[in-house]
């Protein structure tokens, strides 16, 4: 944390639609975290202040917060928990060669991880992405109605093949936490996501392009809602390329 303070206090923050400033690198940043684990609160705090202040100089951070579901035997039932998200965990601890899975824990283009919290550890890793490119992502929203809408996707071609995952998000969420470790406080979150699937895959030398429509729960606020597409390695985990759109 203190690293961010310094980024903040130097006045180094690139403002995302600042013209004058060089495009910045989409890097991925997934956090496995949960309500029920104490530990968690202020690597959630954290994840938020990389989405919302973006203080790393050439790098776009698209954020994915991921909720086990392990901590749900532990007194309190995380409701943004999925048993997907655990088994995404244990696939990055076979990638990663992680002795176990644990919280909160965050990985960082698919290739580093490190204890959520380790905001130091995390802002020189996040640098260090900035320097490795990645394949153009384009995304256009269309035929929105109440519900649904129509998201279009393109990828540009690369050299490797990976699988095009679709995940969408949620930000400006909270729950007043009753039971378990973090009883009688309240939490709040950015880019929950509640749904992640694969949309297709990714061949060497081709372009990918494709429509898919995305079904919204009726409890999700369209005005806090994101597609994050991006594109992972199946071998590796590697995240070869990554974009964003708000849904409005």
């Amino acid at each position: 944390m203190k690293a961010l303070l310094a980024f903040l206090a130097a006045g180094t923050l690139l403002g995302a639609a600042d013209a004058t400033q060089p495009a910045r690198t989409p890097v991925l940043v997934e956090l496995f975290t949960s309500e029920g684990c104490s530990s968690c609160p202020p690597a959630d705090a954290f994840l938020m202040k990389l989405n919302d202040a973006q203080p790393v100089a050439g790098v776009n951070v698209i954020a994915l917060e991921e909720h086990v579901d392990y901590w749900d035997r532990q007194g309190w039932r995380d409701p943004f928990s999925s048993a997907d998200f655990t088994a995404r965990q244990k696939q990055y601890a076979a990638w990663l060669r992680v002795d176990s899975p644990y919280t909160p824990q965050m990985v960082i283009d698919g290739q580093h991880e490190l204890v959520g919290s380790d905001s130091d550890t995390a802002l020189r890793e996040l640098a260090k992405s900035a320097r490795r490119p990645k394949v153009p992502v384009q995304l256009t929203w269309k035929e929105k109605s109440t519900g649904q809408a129509m998201l279009t996707v393109h990828v540009d071609a690369t050299k490797s093949s990976g699988d095009v995952l679709l995940a969408i998000t949620e930000s400006r969420l909270a729950s007043d936490v009753a039971r378990g470790e973090n009883a009688g406080r309240n939490l709040k979150h950015t880019a929950v996501v509640r749904r992640l699937t694969p949309i297709g895959k990714l061949k060497p030398g081709e372009a990918f392009s494709t429509d898919t429509v995305v079904k919204l729960a009726d409890n999700w606020k369209p005005e806090n809602v994101s597609a994050v597409v991006f594109v992972q390695e199946q071998s590796k985990g590697r995240v070869l390329a990554a974009g964003e759109l708000g849904l409005n």
